[in-house]
């Protein structure tokens, strides 16, 4: 514990006693209590380090004309210190916590009104129930009912605080034994209850007296509970679903004596709330039925009857939309209850099967009873989109049931949704075999066609749904060729076609006429008016080329399965395109589409050539930061994938080649950029290099993070990994006999520049990201200082240039400095003996070691390893930005300031005090 904050902690005190004065900031105070219950977490006494604080509360608390916020902060630090049986008791024993907690006393202050308070007060009681002492202070003070009072205050935030604080009792104090509480009925599996007996709760491990006070609780609360659950006349539905909030969370944490004694009391009301149809408390209910239904499986035994009859009900009530909404969520929580599920499922495809005509559900009486009202309810447009939706999202589920809950094939569910894409699109040949009146509902409805293609994707993982996929291409391309199709129901459709192209891949299945259809498509979308569309269709032709590249009998070219569709001249032609995110994506697609061809280690033709032209053109020129950082993505994604027995000084006319001519200009042009995307992408690239030149060396650690200080949270990592297939067993001797051969190199290649560079950028997510990879590269080519082999001589000579502007005149004064440092020490005596001797003395270094402003100057790259400091930097970058001022010593002088400013003869009215940010 700092010394200091001890010492100023009395004065901020009493800064606060006096009405709070003027604090720094609103937020002051929560920070302060932050601090107390970071220091009580780590095991450290607020009264032994602090022993104000007692004397501060007793002043605030029998001081009401104190500040709100003030008596709010006291409330929560009085139930901090109360949370350990010493603090509590010496608190009671200076009357302390009667006074503070008496509601009564900030009600006749006329301060219960304000919700701060309230909340403080719950907040307060709550963070002090952690021992037996605090629940009988609770009990014998009588606060359960005013506790379920602010059950319905009119602020929310006391309602959510009160809820938490009274599942905090229950949960917290329920006996660990399962023989229960005091008055608690034991459930056995015969269906008999007996009470639990007085030795039950002795073996528990807990005190009577806990137990009797735990047992008044329970019993105001759930009679509480009981009473409230079902709205009355004159009260809306919002304290009901208060109560199934809490009812929900208490029952998923519950253990079983507990769990036993709310099902008791509470089934009966529940079963009339699910009786009811209040369509508001559908969810909420089947949340409380689930949490007691998966509770109780969990415990090995045989699910309560009361909670599968209460399950049953909500699967027949008799609104269709709270039916299907129940039986959604019944799926959602993959529970194994057969009959349920089986009953579920059939009321999910219940709508589908009316709409499309398919038989998806045989004969079910069960079901066959809501057919009549659920097809009134799919009649009236807005409900019909709802229950189709929900149908939708939970077909893939559906298919994967067991077969015994299942009513239909997996492949028929594919067929009913292929079907209502049909309807939806206005196709009449649907139209003879579903429900007519229900059409016009769902004819052009943007949102039942993006959900129905969701579900398609979904599906497409389905079992025996396979020989569907030339339906599918069918369905999809009529969609692409649409020309009324909203962009984003178009950019659906691409993505369905991937997934099943990706899950089937078996693409013979597909027609020569299929492909020329798509083909088509292809080419007409990537001219239409609207960039969105555009930048859908050169997405899907990249993705195409990955798929077609992994299929089971890949084709030679995205180009062959296209049926002639060239896919590269397109995409060269949308680099062009007007709109950023097109060229961006156009870039990314012909990543993809060319990755094939690279991993064959593919001669290299004009059209590469050229495109290379253009990124490098995109770059240097491009004003939109999107396709400069899709460029360096570009060339990220052709090193990872270029083949790695092809040296790339084997041929000049291979593509390897063509990429490491084309490294060094990438990363001359990515390092300087504007945007900082592109600038760590370029260093990712650097980082490539890095590990490509020295894979065989034993020093090397790969990964620019892998060793070094933990990356600050905004750091930005990139998400992707690049894989790279050298053959680093035969290349270790060579790579260690000629380490500065490697080094010569990366510096040629630019990329020891482009790390300079970086190191002192702007951004910090750069110079973090520079930082690291200068380390790297520092403790792998960079010896010992008493190391002075003839090899680590050779290294030591390599040099690499600075110019003398931007980075290299940044970094050149680094040097300057370090130098000017080791020239004070080396000859500190001297110094004193002149006058003015050390600015002096600087100036001389700096004019031998840096040329004038302009000029190239060559060092040695060890050297600027070693004189960067790069370890301290790197904790610095690695900070937050505000580590020097967030502290608990700033926080209290920053109360004390402001409250000296606010206080002075001479201070201005409403003049702002300037203090550190916390």
């Amino acid at each position: 514990m700092d010394r200091e904050c001890v010492s100023l902690l009395p004065r901020v005190c009493e800064v606060l006693v006096d009405s709070g004065r003027s604090l720094p900031d609103d937020t002051s105070l929560e920070k302060l209590l932050d601090w107390f219950t970071g220091l009580t977490k780590t095991g450290g006494s607020l009264l032994e380090t602090f022993p104000c604080l007692p004397e501060f509360i007793s002043t605030v608390v029998n001081k009401t004309s104190s500040d709100p916020g003030v008596i709010s902060f006291t409330l929560k630090l009085s139930g901090l210190i109360a949370a350990t049986e010493d603090g509590f008791r010496m608190l009671q024993e200076r009357s302390i916590l009667d006074l503070a907690f008496n509601h009564q006393h900030w009600h006749e202050a006329g301060l219960w009104e304000d919700p701060c308070i309230r909340i403080s007060w719950i907040q307060g009681l709550r963070s002090m129930l952690q021992h037996s002492k605090a629940l009988s202070f609770f009990v014998q003070a009588d606060f359960t009912l005013p506790l379920l009072q602010l059950q319905t205050d009119a602020s929310l935030f006391v309602v959510s605080a009160a809820n938490q604080m009274l599942a905090h009792i229950l949960l917290f104090f329920q006996p660990t034994s399962p023989a229960g509480f005091n008055g608690v009925d034991k459930k056995h599996g015969d269906g008999k209850t007996t009470r639990a007996s007085i030795a039950d709760i002795e073996h528990s491990g807990i005190p009577m007296e806990t137990s009797q006070d735990y047992t008044t609780v329970v019993t105001a609360i759930l009679e509480y509970l009981k009473e409230s659950l079902v709205p009355k006349e004159n009260t809306g539905l919002h304290q009901s679903l208060q109560i199934l909030k809490l009812l929900a969370l208490l029952l998923a944490q519950a253990r079983p004596s507990l769990r036993d004694k709310l099902l008791q009391t509470v089934a009966g009301s529940l079963e009339e709330l699910a009786t009811a149809g209040y369509s508001q408390l559908t969810l909420p209910l089947m949340d409380i039925i689930l949490a007691a239904h998966s509770s109780s499986s969990t415990d090995g035994c045989v699910p309560d009857q009361r909670v599968t009859h209460l399950l049953s009900s909500m699967l027949k009530m008799d609104k269709p939309s709270d039916l299907i909404h129940a039986a959604a969520a019944f799926l959602r929580r993959g529970n194994q209850d057969t009959v349920h599920s089986a009953q579920a499922v059939r009321i999910l495809l219940l709508p589908l099967h009316i709409i499309t005509g398919q038989t998806l559900l045989g004969t079910n009486t069960a079901v066959e009873e809501h057919q009549f009202s659920v097809v009134e309810q799919l009649k009236t447009k807005t409900p019909c989109i709802s229950m189709i939706c929900v149908c939708l999202t939970n077909t893939p589920q559906i298919t994967l049931t067991p077969p015994d809950v299942l009513p239909c094939p997996p492949v028929l569910i594919v067929t009913a949704v292929l079907s209502l894409l049909r309807i939806c699109s206005g196709d009449s040949s649907s139209l003879s075999t579903g429900c007519a009146e229900v059409f016009r509902n769902v004819i052009g409805s943007g949102k039942v066609q993006k959900c129905a293609l969701e579900a398609l994707m979904g599906l497409s993982s389905s079992p025996g749904v396979k020989d569907k996929l030339t339906e599918v291409f069918t369905v999809l391309i009529q969609y692409l060729n649409n020309p009324d199709l909203d962009p984003t129901v178009l950019h659906k459709s691409y993505q369905a076609l991937v997934k099943w192209m990706s899950v089937c891949k078996d693409l013979s299945l597909i027609t020569h006429q299929l492909r020329q259809d798509l083909s088509e498509v292809v080419k007409k979308r990537v001219c239409d008016m609207r960039w969105e569309v555009r930048d859908s269709t050169v997405e899907f032709v990249g993705k195409l080329a990955s798929v077609v590249s992994s299929a089971e009998e890949p084709c030679d070219a995205p180009e062959a399965f296209l049926g002639g569709c060239c896919s590269t001249p397109l995409l060269r032609e949308a680099l062009q395109d007007p709109e950023s995110y097109v060229r961006a994506s156009a870039i990314s697609a012909l990543a993809q589409t060319l990755a094939h061809s690279w991993q064959q280690g593919a001669a290299l033709t004009q059209e590469q050539t050229d495109i290379v032209s253009r990124l490098l053109e995109i770059l240097s020129q491009d004003t939109e930061g999107f396709a400069r950082r899709a460029v360096v993505q570009y060339f990220i994604t052709w090193f990872s994938s270029h083949s790695s027995h092809t040296s790339p000084s084997s041929s000049p006319s291979s593509s390897s080649s063509l990429l490491m001519n084309s490294v060094s200009s990438v990363l001359s042009l990515g390092s300087v950029d504007l945007d900082w995307e592109v600038k760590v992408h370029t260093l990712e690239l650097a980082e490539l290099l890095l590990d490509e030149a020295f894979s065989g060396h034993r020093g090397y650690r790969k990964g620019s993070n892998n060793h070094h200080a933990p990356l600050h949270p905004y750091a930005v990592v990139s998400g992707q990994t690049y894989p790279l297939h050298t053959h680093a067993g035969t290349r270790t001797e060579g790579v260690e006999t000629d380490l500065a051969g490697v080094l010569h190199n990366l510096v040629e290649q630019g990329v020891v520049s482009a790390l300079l560079s970086g190191l002192v950028d702007c951004d910090r997510p750069v110079g973090l990201k520079a930082c690291q990879l200068l380390i790297t590269l520092r403790e792998t080519v960079c010896p010992p200082l008493l190391d002075a082999t003839a090899a680590v001589t050779t290294v030591a000579e390599v040099p690499c240039k600075l110019p003398g502007w931007g980075w290299g005149q940044e970094i050149r004064k680094i040097l300057v400095l370090k130098k000017c440092d080791q020239a004070k020490e080396a000859d500190v005596a001297a110094q004193r003996r002149f006058n003015g001797a050390d600015s002096g003395d600087c100036g001389e270094v700096e004019k031998e070691g840096v040329s004038e402003e302009g000029d190239v100057v060559c060092v040695g790259v060890c050297e600027v390893l070693q004189s960067l400091g790069l370890d301290v930097r790197l904790n610095i970058l690695t900070q937050s930005s505000d580590h020097v001022q967030n502290s608990p010593l700033s926080l209290l002088q920053d109360i004390l300031t402001a409250s000296a400013a606010h206080t002075r003869p001479d201070a201005q009215p409403g003049q702002e005090v300037i203090v550190d940010c916390y």
